[in-house]
């Protein structure tokens, strides 16, 4: 996997450890979750296009 994934998933359990503080504001856990959920999509897109990629390889 790429840095970038996991960068990605690192910055999504930091994002879960902010919103598991019930310190934090309302809107601070809607940013928080904001933020966490793109996280996670772009990780999904990075392993979806490398498991495209090993499909691909593996079909030539």
């Amino acid at each position: 996997m790429s840095k970038d994934f996991e960068t990605k998933l690192q910055s999504a359990k930091e994002t879960l450890e902010t919103l598991m503080n019930p310190e934090i504001t309302l809107e601070e856990s809607v940013k928080a979750y904001e933020k966490g959920t793109k996280e996670l999509k772009d990780a999904q897109k990075i392993l979806e296009d490398a498991v495209l990629k090993i499909n691909t390889i593996k079909a030539s």
